[in-house]
């Protein structure tokens, strides 16, 4: 007979835990017996799918499986549904196709519902509501540079009528902190409100692990890496030499400013400001110099380049105006009158935080590294405020403004850091450079003109974005080179063993390398909504994930239902 296990959470930070089981039977939480088969006992609520997060991933599979007939409970650790789009303050990294393919149709719809909540909000100019392709922000790095709480919003009102109806159940400021397994399979999961400490259990036949950090699956015990592989396990043209799991992409804890010319909004001075200000990367290659300062490596060459930076958002040719870079209100598509300023997200080569990782510490070094890499951002805010170099020979811009209320928070700074690296499931398919890297695909194909990934047979989405590692906790700096446009095999969502859950974020079986190219929005979104609707076919047949895989005929009728549904297995030649 299989035993039942309950492992709890042990770490406060999201993911950052360690993993300890309890054996027995029956289940004590909380000092109250409890049936895992009944629901009885400590309070419970029962769904047909739990989906653990609420990001982007988590919000695609919600909506999939709701409108294929499911019932669902999603929890989220902060008040704003969206993941990085929203609590993590980073307008979306796209693709220049976006707009018409690359991407399943209900993204594209998400990002035209944005435009709209810009349309029917906000006091346009004519220009810009006449644009049907509006940019709020008109920020370089997307065609969709936008503010948190728009995104947030739009999600919500997606999410509402499913929550009239009593399909959906959304626990927001809730983390998962234990699950209750019996041998391959999770019997259910325990959720502990961040605002009351009150404890629930919930219950289904299928979960998703759509977290930011992969807190399911230590819980639960399913297999999974972190870090980077050694390139004798993967043949990987650009792993490293020796794995190391410590080593992980850093994280950044992003915020909002805006500059009121005349005025001076100087923040006191971080505690931390002085270590920072002399703070070089331990890197290698080296970096550029400091890091805080107008200059950085280029991520794909690693060649120092400076930057230039003027809060008027004038042209700082033939530098990158790090202002406009990702702006998400240009005043000048409002009306005259609405905007002092224009508005811009930090999240910039000098606050990514590269110290340490919040994936496979404790509960100390977790808050240790979190509270540092806060400490960064503040930094960077005192050093534009008071000693970055300015056009007129001068230093500082105490016009510059901590925008609180764009990240609604109290200190004005994101209220989840932004996470490009996760844990990573052992899955029944795993996504390597040569299947994706348009050099390493070159080598092992022998083709050298119009080169193309892998062909998936189990294709259930597509995306595409160059393989972007930034600057790594165990001293790398960037990674960063061409990919080609790509396929999401189902394969990569499923676990080896586990067989009641399934991947929805950055856990996919991708390497510490592929990670660089399908962590991104569209991608992300894709990987929720496949994931979403895979859990309602085999609902409806009764049967575990991995079957649809193996068995040819429910693979094509599930590739058949995800295109009728706006879902792109292929790409166009």
């Amino acid at each position: 007979m299989k035993r039942r296990k309950f492992v709890h959470l042990v770490a406060a930070g999201s993911g950052s835990a360690l993993a300890v089981p309890l054996v027995g039977s029956p289940l004590i939480i909380n000092n109250t017996k409890h049936s895992a088969e009944t629901g009885t006992g400590q309070s419970g609520l029962k769904a047909d799918l739990v989906i653990a997060g609420g990001g982007l991933g988590a919000c695609a599979a919600a909506l999939a499986s709701l409108r294929n007939g499911m019932k669902v409970i999603m929890t989220e650790e902060t008040d704003w549904l969206g993941g990085q789009i929203s609590q993590q303050g980073v307008p979306p990294d796209e693709h220049q196709w976006i707009e018409t393919h690359g991407g399943t149709k209900t993204y594209r719809d998400f990002r035209n519902k944005i435009r709209d909540y810009y349309f029917r909000n906000y006091p346009l100019t004519d220009t810009a509501r006449n644009n049907k392709y509006l940019n709020p922000g008109d920020g370089s790095v997307s065609r969709l540079c936008h503010e948190p709480a728009v995104a947030a919003a739009v999600l919500d009102e997606l999410m509402a009528p499913w929550i009239s109806s009593g399909k959906l159940i959304i626990l927001k400021n809730n983390k998962i902190a234990a699950a209750d397994v019996s041998g391959d399979k999770i019997n259910a999961l325990e959720t502990i409100s961040l605002r009351t400490g009150i404890k629930q259990l919930l219950y289904a036949p299928i979960f998703i692990d759509a977290t930011e950090l992969g807190t399911l699956l230590p819980l639960t015990g399913t297999e999974y890496v972190t870090g980077s592989e050694a390139k004798k396990e993967t043949g990987e043209l650009h792993a490293a030499e020796k794995a190391d799991p410590e080593n992980n992409q850093s994280f950044t804890v992003c915020f909002a400013m805006d500059y009121i010319e005349g005025e001076d909004n100087t923040i006191d001075k971080p505690a931390e400001y002085e270590f920072w200000k002399n703070h070089t990367p331990p890197l290698t290659p080296p970096w550029s110099g400091k890091l805080l300062d107008l200059h950085y490596s280029t991520p794909s060459t690693l060649v120092p380049k400076e930057l230039g930076f003027n809060p008027s958002g004038a042209d700082t040719s033939p530098l990158l105006n790090l202002w406009n870079y990702r702006r998400i209100i240009n005043k000048n598509n409002f009306r005259s009158g609405t905007y002092r300023s224009d508005i811009t997200i930090v999240n910039w080569p000098q606050n990514d935080y590269m110290l340490g990782n919040i994936i496979t510490r404790n509960e100390s070094e977790y808050k240790l590294h979190l509270n540092r890499a806060g400490q960064l951002s503040l930094s960077f805010l005192y050093w534009l405020q008071t000693e970055a170099p300015r056009p007129d020979k001068g230093y500082g811009w105490k016009g510059l403004r901590l925008r609180k209320d764009i990240m609604g928070t109290d200190d004005g700074l994101a209220k989840f850091p932004y996470v490009r690296e996760s844990r990573r499931i052992k899955a029944l398919f795993t996504v390597l450079e040569e299947h994706v890297g348009k050099e390493n695909r070159s080598i092992v194909t022998g083709v050298k003109e119009n080169i193309k990934a892998a062909e998936f047979h189990d294709s259930v989405g597509t995306g595409y974005y160059h393989i972007d590692l930034h600057p790594s906790s165990g001293g790398n700096n960037y990674i960063d080179f061409p990919s080609l446009p790509f396929q999401i095999p189902l394969g990569s969502l499923i676990p080896q063993r586990v067989e009641n859950l399934l991947a929805a974020n950055k856990n996919i079986g991708t390497t510490h390398i592929t990670n660089g190219c399908y962590r991104l929005h569209p991608v992300e979104w894709n990987i929720g909504e496949s994931a979403g609707m895979l859990s309602a076919f085999i609902s409806s047949k009764g049967i575990p994930p991995r079957k649809v895989r193996e068995d040819k005929k429910l693979l094509e009728e599930f590739q058949q239902l995800i295109r009728s549904q706006g879902i792109e297995t292929h790409w166009p030649e």
